[in-house]
């Protein structure tokens, strides 16, 4: 890039270059979403295992691990339903949501033990300050659906959406050559 190009140019034509990547692989939209999404679990993993240490209800922890499992391997999917250049593997396709609806079934079930949990007649478990982390695990996971859903929606849009990002002219004008001298390409001197 030249250096005596304005700020304004350089942020252009880096807008310019980003959309013709985008051009190129429009998958990276769902992409960085489900990144978002498992790095969102995975930040609040603390919560989730002390919440699961607290209530110690059936399955938690399986939903706990088959979560951050299934996360990691559905962004495995997602690359491979995806490959250069071919078109979208659908065993692995499928693959991946299999897994997405696995996760919802998950988080699904992990909240309402934790509803269970603390709305059962006898001996429920009270949220105070030393057990504020259960409700910030319900919370958590209540928005991990969320984003998740996000993803599927994505991932399910992309056809729709890579078409319109395609419409972006992205090229560049270059100043006409009227000053170029007519090339002899005939070959004799």
């Amino acid at each position: 890039m030249d250096k005596k190009m304005s700020f304004g140019a350089r942020m252009k034509e880096s807008v310019r270059k980003f959309i013709v990547n985008l051009k190129h692989r429009p998958q990276n939209i769902p992409l960085v979403m489900l990144v978002v999404t498992f790095l969102y679990f995975a930040m609040n993993l603390t919560h989730i295992s002390d919440t699961t240490a607290k209530i110690n209800g059936a399955n938690m922890g399986l939903c706990g691990f088959a979560v951050m499992l299934l996360s990691i391997l559905s962004l495995v999917c997602f690359g491979n339903s995806f490959p250069k250049r071919k078109p979208v593997n659908k065993p692995m396709f499928i693959l991946m949501f299999l897994m997405f609806g696995v996760i919802l079934w998950a988080d699904t079930t992990y909240m309402g033990t934790v509803y269970a949990a603390i709305t059962r007649p006898e001996n429920p478990i009270a949220i105070t300050e030393n057990t504020r982390y259960i409700a910030l695990a319900y919370n958590n996971l209540s928005v991990h659906r969320v984003l998740l859903i996000i993803s599927i929606a994505l991932i399910l849009l992309l056809p729709v959406y890579s078409k319109l990002i395609r419409k972006i002219n992205t090229s560049i004008e270059v100043a006409a050559g009227e000053e170029m001298a007519e090339i002899d390409i005939s070959g004799e001197d």
